[in-house]
This record gives C-alpha cells, structure tokens and sequence, in this order.
C-alpha cells in the first residue's frame, strides 16, 4: 500500500491594516498583513494545520515586518 503524506501550504489571506502607522516611514493605512498558514495532509487531504506566519509590508516604503518586529498598534489591528 503507497501511503502519500506530507506537508502545504494553504491559501494566503490578506488584511489591510489602516489603522496602523508604519514604524519606519510613519506613514498611516498603508500596511498589509499576510498570513501563510501550513498544513498536514494524507492523500492531499488536510488534516491540521502544523504552523501559521504572519508578516506585514509597508506599500510606501516597501519595508517588511515579521511577527517579532510588530507594534502594539498592528497587533490589535491583527485581532480586529
């Protein structure tokens, strides 16, 4: 019996931040937030989800944040 397992990705969601400041350019609602979130799966068939990324771009400056670099005001702009 051939058993196909393994890991994916799925889809990507976005999430404009407007009411956040960029840190860097100080700019204000021009942060997008996207998340990758990774599954497992058997048969191509997902079962859980194994790890999730977020990271958050600047569309002025072009500057990029990961999940340690984020500010209070992303953060509970992420929640809502």
């Amino acid at each position: 019996m051939i058993l196909f397992f393994g890991t994916r990705p799925g889809k990507p969601v976005t999430k404009n931040l407007f009411h956040s400041t960029c840190p860097y350019c100080q700019q204000k609602g021009t942060l997008t937030a996207f998340t990758q979130k990774n599954y497992f799966h058997i048969f191509w068939v997902k079962l859980f989800k194994i790890s999730s990324t977020t990271t958050v771009e600047c569309s002025h400056c072009k500057r990029g944040y990961y999940e340690h670099e984020f500010t209070e005001e992303m953060k509970a702009d992420l929640e809502n």
